[in-house]
């Protein structure tokens, strides 16, 4: 780029964006410094407010500026014309302001002669929210009204029951983390009424089958997404949690082909919204493709998924490292925790729709079903949800036989595994100790999804590879098996199993 650009494009704010401009924007812009006006600055202002008093130290962005309210709750910057949206980082102790579960946090900006005011009315809660609980749907991913039925009738009273079952008051919130819908854009509508089932106010996440399919950059690719949920990234405060949603998935111009990947312009924006942010806090990050998972590694394959994965993590990780982060994804239709870093705990989620809606599990075998997850201020302590079965449903044990490659064996599958728990199996009543972890594919997924004819709905559904299957050897043909699979907050799971032939696994 020439000097001369340089400083043209920098009058205009906009060197460093990361786009260029049509012929005819920059020509109209050119005209409009000739008569001395700037109309790529637009001035935004405006309150912060709870019960008519301003807040104070409450952040405000356009998504490339992050400022904070003055002592009486006021903000005013300069944007970037480009800016779509203003929006507040919601302050802990209060309410997410929600229509029928979709949060609204941001104003659309319709700038008048340079300046745009949106003001932001807050209602506190009711009470502490130091202890909260939430919940993160990965990929609901609805490509018919039969499975937009079965999001209503099974998934969204699922998840009302479980909030029922707590004591009342309890404070939830969800993430809806990607794949609302799959494609079909008129199906939005019955994500939403999901949602309003529910009751739960919900973040919402972009992922590649919510993207406009017709659109030639990346930047066009978010536009129903927008206008339906706001931002594509932003965060958001309850109690001593900070958490963030990016958008990862960028669109390279052709239908359903994209890379996971962060921006330039989300990453700065990113440095600015942690820099108020205390060092030592917890934060809760939500995207849609995992940050990094080790499917690769699993299937013995050289590279890692350029779809599969962020490629610019590295980056991500350097600005997250001062904090204790949790990092939220979906997109994979199998379940994964990675907690090989000190700093950073990685849970990638089984889905709600399992395998596409074509059966109870997903690939790995994990229950179609979702992550819900504890706070107790800085502390965060989580389980996994199997749709329409008990929480305490956390593994599923297949008799000898049932794994090929395993003849002589039991198998337990756990699908919520990391390396702090502990798998234990008793052979009538007697303790035998730690069962034998192995990468193998879960066995009802091998009966439901193998093969060229199954399942019927989408026939490329396959099992996939998993790490968190458990073998032991038992020494009688008949006898009692029981797997205690005890998490990493002590919690303890168990299943039994008498032994006996291979039979159905599908019940």
């Amino acid at each position: 780029m020439s000097q001369k650009r340089r400083t043209f494009l920098k009058s205009l704010g906009l060197a460093g964006v990361g786009f260029t401009l049509s012929p005819s924007i920059l020509q109209a812009k050119t005209k409009a410094l000739a008569k001395g006006k700037d109309l790529s600055i637009v001035t935004m202002s405006g309150k912060v407010y709870a019960n008519g008093k301003g807040l104070a130290g409450v952040a405000v962005t356009d998504g490339i500026n992050v400022v904070l309210t003055d002592a009486s709750g006021k903000y005013e910057f300069e944007s970037n014309a480009t800016a779509e949206f203003v929006y507040i980082s919601i302050p802990r102790g209060y309410e997410f302001n929600n229509e029928k579960s979709i949060t609204r946090f941001y104003r659309k900006i319709n700038a008048s002669k340079g300046r745009f005011k949106a003001d932001f009315e807050l209602k506190k809660l009711a009470q502490d929210d130091t202890k909260h609980n939430f919940v993160v749907w990965a990929d609901p991913q609805i490509i018919s009204e039969a499975d937009a039925a079965q999001l209503k009738k099974e998934s969204a009273p699922d998840l009302k029951q479980l909030v029922a079952s707590y004591p009342k008051d309890t404070l939830f919130h969800g993430i809806g983390c990607g794949d609302l819908v799959w494609d079909k854009f008129e199906l939005f509508d019955d994500y939403q009424e999901a949602l309003a089932i529910t009751g739960v106010p919900f973040f919402q996440v972009i992922g590649n089958h919510d993207m406009n399919l017709d659109a030639r950059t990346d930047e066009g690719s978010a536009e129903k997404f927008k206008e339906l949920f706001g931002p594509t990234y932003y965060s958001f405060n309850r109690g001593d949690i900070h958490y963030v949603v990016l958008d990862d998935v960028f669109f390279i111009g052709t239908a359903k082909k994209y890379i996971g990947y962060l921006t330039e312009r989300q990453l700065a924006w990113l440095e600015q919204d942690m820099a108020h942010v205390k060092p030592g806090s917890t934060v809760v990050v939500n995207v849609h493709i995992p940050v990094y998972t080790k499917q690769h590694i699993r299937n013995k394959e050289k590279e890692e998924s350029i779809g599969g994965v962020v490629s610019n993590r590295k980056e991500l990780y350097r600005i997250l490292k001062p904090y204790k982060t949790h990092i939220m994804s979906g997109h994979t239709h199998f379940n994964e925790k990675i907690v090989d870093k000190e700093n950073i705990k990685e849970h990638v989620h089984g889905t709600v729709c399992g395998a596409w809606w074509t059966g109870p599990i997903c690939y790995d075998g994990t229950p179609s079903g979702y992550g819900v997850y504890e706070v107790n201020g800085s502390d965060v302590q989580w389980y996994y949800k199997a749709t329409g079965l008990p929480k305490e449903h956390q593994l599923r044990i297949y008799p000898v036989g049932a794994v090929a490659e395993k003849p002589e064996h039991v198998a337990a599958n756990v699908w919520n595994w990391d390396p702090e728990w502990k798998v234990e199996w008793l052979e009538d009543g007697k303790l035998m100790g730690e069962m034998q972890r192995e990468t193998a594919k879960d066995p009802l997924s091998v009966q439901l999804h193998e093969g060229a004819a199954k399942p019927a709905k989408h026939k490329w559904v396959e099992p996939l590879l998993t790490d968190h299957m458990f073998f032991a050897k038992p020494s009688a043909a008949e006898s009692s098996i029981t797997v205690v699979a005890t998490d990493r907050f002590g919690t303890k799971y168990k299943e039994e199993l008498k032994l006996q032939a291979v039979q159905s696994m599908a019940k």
